[in-house]
């Protein structure tokens, strides 16, 4: 094996992120192992890499021990959608916590690298705006969003504390809305709900008043700012915020998406959820100063039309 091949592992790696993070890592000449116990991820987003030698996807949960010679761990395990996390609130929060103890405990024995996908939502509903990493934010801890806000961050205290008392090399980002194809058409996130919306001329739900804000990521900015942040030294632990700082109302993107699909949907309106947060946006000035410059190179434009385009594609198939 030469020296810059790798054996990495990516826990959720059958996963809208992680698929891409797989497929990213194989093409730059790593052997990759996809672990997934299928929950939310897909065989499918991973079937065309199956073929590879250097390949590998095993079916399993990280809430238990799992055993493996790495060099490196992404962990990305773990539902990321409203939908998905709130369906099983326990199993959400059992594999933020006991997951991240489990590939901690396997990063610590086989001396791996380890990068943990943290989220915005540690943030909660901010009162800070944009957020910078030193931000502690504002999180109901009983909430219907508790299960996977507070599980992130007792996943962040985790491998700080793995980090600090058994030196065990950790990376810690942030991740900011991120979307694109590989996305579950019924997975809850407001691009992807509005994108199948209008492909089908149905009415576009808009939660609230649409004039609250997110920032939107293309996955490929968000794939390069993980290999970045994972090749920084190791002194430099994060957390990072990866993110797309270009802000935009709920109301601006339904109207944005109505126009690039030609949809004939109308636009109505739903009472907001409960803890929904009514701003969110990065700064991104750490990601840019650590991560050799990372900042998203591709804006909602051009990266809606190629998941658009995605979308358009899979429900023609079914």
């Amino acid at each position: 094996m030469d020296a810059r091949k790798k054996r990495i592992l990516v826990t959720g790696g059958a996963g809208f992120i992680g698929s891409h993070l797989c497929e990213q890592l194989l093409n730059d000449g790593h052997e990759v192992i996809c672990l997934d116990n299928f929950f939310t991820g897909s065989k499918q987003k991973v079937v065309h890499l199956l073929d590879n030698p250097y390949f590998e996807l095993v079916r399993h949960d990280i809430i238990m021990p799992y055993y493996i010679e790495v060099d490196e761990i992404y962990n990305l395990a773990c539902p990321a959608s409203p939908v998905h996390y709130q369906y099983n609130p326990i199993k959400t929060i059992k594999t933020s916590v006991m997951g991240s103890i489990n590939m901690l405990g396997l990063a610590k024995r086989v001396k791996a690298k380890i990068l943990q996908a943290s989220t915005s939502e540690v943030y909660g509903d901010p009162e800070l705006h944009p957020q910078p990493e030193s931000y502690w934010g504002n999180v109901n801890p009983i909430g219907v969003r508790s299960c996977y806000d507070e599980g992130k961050r007792c996943a962040e205290s985790l491998f700080v504390n793995y980090y600090s008392q058994n030196h065990v090399p950790i990376k810690i980002v942030r991740i900011f809305n991120t979307y694109g194809p590989k996305m579950e058409p019924d997975d809850g996130r407001v691009v992807s709900n509005f994108i199948v919306q209008a492909l089908k001329n149905e009415d576009i739900t808009i939660f609230g008043d649409g004039l609250q804000s997110r920032s939107f990521q293309y996955v490929d900015d968000l794939v390069e700012g993980f290999k970045r942040m994972m090749k920084t030294p190791d002194e430099f632990i994060g957390p990072v915020n990866i993110g797309n700082p270009n802000e935009f109302t709920m109301l601006e993107l339904a109207q944005r998406i109505i126009e690039l699909t030609g949809s004939r949907s109308k636009i109505v309106y739903l009472p907001l959820p409960e803890d929904d947060p009514i701003q969110r946006k990065p700064d991104i000035s750490l990601a840019k100063e650590k991560l050799d410059g990372w900042e998203p190179k591709i804006q909602l434009e051009e990266g809606l039309t190629k998941t658009i385009s995605y979308f358009d594609e899979l429900l023609k198939i079914s």
